[in-house]
């Protein structure tokens, strides 16, 4: 005599051979009894309280990711430690005991400049998350028609990640005012004179 199993049910009993796992009656009945939701869509074994919960658990790991991602990347670069943040600092013009070729290595502060320290503090202080630390005034700026003599440096290396290339001078007050910005990474070289 043969036995017709409904598909979707497991069978148990004497004539159903070797369990493969739990009998049905020892598995809780909410796991067991598979119907339509309220869409009247129906997961075979899996009943409309565990849907809920997935949903509900699928959303809140979303959310979480999303969260996480978020924090990642509103972190600015200069907020953790880079290994690279290593720069050469070129000074000709400035004066007697200011020209010459500086090493500055940061966190720690540590080379040939003079205030390791200092150098990185200030480069520190000019850090803005998506601005250029190092970028020239921009081509519409409106600067004062001043002088601050003929002192120009050179700066290359790594800071935060980024390569660095930049010249400085002191031509009128908006070159002024950059150089100024980075004492003591560049030297302080004395006021400007008006032309």
């Amino acid at each position: 005599m043969s036995q017709v199993i409904p598909q979707g049910t497991v069978p148990h009993g004497p004539a159903s051979g070797p369990a493969s796992g739990p009998a049905p009656s020892a598995l809780p009945s909410a796991l067991t009894a598979g119907s339509a939701g309220p869409g009247g869509s129906a997961t075979p074994g899996v009943p409309p309280v565990a849907r809920a919960a997935l949903r509900r658990f699928a959303a809140g790991a979303a959310a979480v990711s999303a969260a996480a991602l978020a924090t990642l990347s509103a972190a600015p670069p200069a907020a953790s430690a880079q290994e690279g943040d290593r720069l050469t600092v070129t000074v000709r013009d400035a004066g007697e005991g200011l020209d010459g070729t500086y090493e500055v290595t940061c966190r720690p502060g540590r080379g040939s400049h003079p205030d390791p320290e200092g150098a990185c503090a200030a480069v520190e202080r000019n850090t803005r998350w998506g601005q250029d630390t190092f970028a020239p005034p921009q081509r519409d700026a409106i600067c004062t028609m001043q002088y601050g003599g003929p002192a120009t440096a050179h700066v290359t290396g790594t800071w935060a990640g980024r390569p660095v290339d930049a010249t400085y001078d002191r031509r009128n007050g908006c070159a002024i005012d950059r150089w100024d910005a980075l004492v003591p990474l560049l030297p302080a070289v004395g006021s400007a004179t008006p032309s």
